[in-house]
């Protein structure tokens, strides 16, 4: 995107149609925009901007293009410095597999070697998800960094195998080094839902004005807004099925404790009969 001081959004006020926890405006966004892609990267894995010489998207869609089910994941896999591969994605429900799900996603990353060729030269891998919910309940966290390590003393097995991830509604837990790399500024970017909102964000950080405009040009265009729409209907759709299913599985676990209820209760009755019956025996009394 050319440098532009007369920036589009500026003009723009009230509620964004679609910001980026939509996942199809989040790769739209970051492919659109060299240098949002390139500040987000440098934000998060803390590198500064003259590190990066080079990244290519490597499964590039065509904006505004209705997307096929292979593409359904919306992740964005880049090349970076023609050395790293980093794999962004944005991921709003919680299928409580993000886990086993990001690792599956890394190791299909991370093996890619041909036939006869050294594992020496594999190349390091990030998977980096930004996620809409926590993670682990029990350990809340804004950002985290997972590697192999020993688990005796910590010592790294391998810095070339690595998850990273964002939970965008804790930026509160945001630690000092997280806020000076700014991760916690695309955390509320992201999550942005008004223009003002972008404007304040972009005041405070002129470094953001690239990817607010490229924000803006992607609401702007009709075909993207058509299929942002149909990822939050399809994500609202998933969501109304998810919360069936928990309903149904509450109702179900109700029922079942309710028939345990009422079969010990059958059983207390049996015995208390029983217990007659034996008493009007031992009495020889006849009804």
């Amino acid at each position: 995107m050319q440098q532009n001081t007369n920036y589009k959004f500026m003009s723009a006020t009230g509620r964004l149609p679609y910001n980026m926890t939509n996942d199809y405006m989040f790769r739209i966004v970051l492919q659109r925009d060299k240098e949002t892609l390139i500040g987000l990267i440098c934000s998060v894995l803390h590198l500064t901007r003259d590190e990066i010489l080079d990244v290519k998207i490597e499964n590039p869609i065509t904006p505004g293009e209705a997307i096929d089910e292979k593409e359904y994941q919306l992740d964005l896999y880049v090349s970076l410095n023609n050395n790293t591969f980093v794999n962004l994605e944005m991921q709003v429900i919680n299928y409580n597999n993000w886990p086993l799900r990001s690792l599956a996603y890394l190791c299909r990353k991370f093996d890619m070697l041909h036939r006869g060729e050294d594992y020496s030269i594999i190349k390091p891998v990030y998977q980096i998800g930004f996620i809409d919910f926590t993670l682990f309940e029990d350990h809340p966290e804004f950002f985290a960094q997972y590697q192999l390590k020993n688990t005796k003393d910590g010592y790294l097995y391998t810095d070339k195998f690595n998850i990273l991830v964002v939970e965008l509604s804790h930026t509160d837990l945001a630690t000092a080094e997280d806020k000076s790399y700014g991760i916690d500024k695309w955390a509320k970017l992201f999550k942005a839902t008004t223009w003002e909102e972008i404007k304040m964000l972009t005041k405070e950080n002129p470094s953001m004005n690239s990817a607010a405009e490229s924000i803006y040009l992607s609401n702007s265009d009709e075909n993207i807004r058509e299929l942002c729409r149909r990822r939050e209907d399809a994500i609202a759709h998933e969501n109304f099925q998810k919360k069936l299913i928990q309903n149904l599985t509450e109702e179900n676990a109700s029922l079942s404790n309710e028939n345990a209820a009422l079969s010990d209760e059958n059983a207390a009755l049996s015995d208390e009969v029983a217990r007659l019956q034996k008493l009007l025996d031992d009495n020889n009394i006849k009804f």
